[in-house]
């Protein structure tokens, strides 16, 4: 399981950890990653996610995994979370014109 959001493409950094000295040394930033189970409206079912708690945050502020979807970009998604992207906006298609 890599370490990496699966909505905002958040990975760890490298960094370094300065002592008080000013000493180096390599260091790494992990993110706060947490397994969530986010609902569909539209679609109607749930996905199981491995996402930051601000991506948490952020969906939540934006009205749902549904609306935070439609307003990501592509490239900065998962491939799980572009495909349920793709679905979300054929679903949506189907609703309009229908």
């Amino acid at each position: 399981m890599s370490r990496q959001c699966e909505l905002t493409g958040v990975r760890r950094q490298i960094g370094h950890l300065v002592s008080h000295s000013n000493i180096k040394t390599k260091r790494e930033f992990k993110p706060n990653l947490v397994d969530v189970t986010l609902a569909s409206d539209a679609l109607g079912r749930a996905f199981r996610l491995r996402i930051t708690a601000a991506a948490l945050r952020t969906v939540d502020h934006n009205g749902g995994l549904d609306a935070f979807l439609l307003k990501a970009k592509e490239e900065q998604l998962s491939t799980r979370a572009a495909v349920i992207r793709r679905d979300l906006k054929k679903k949506l298609a189907e609703t309009i014109a229908a």
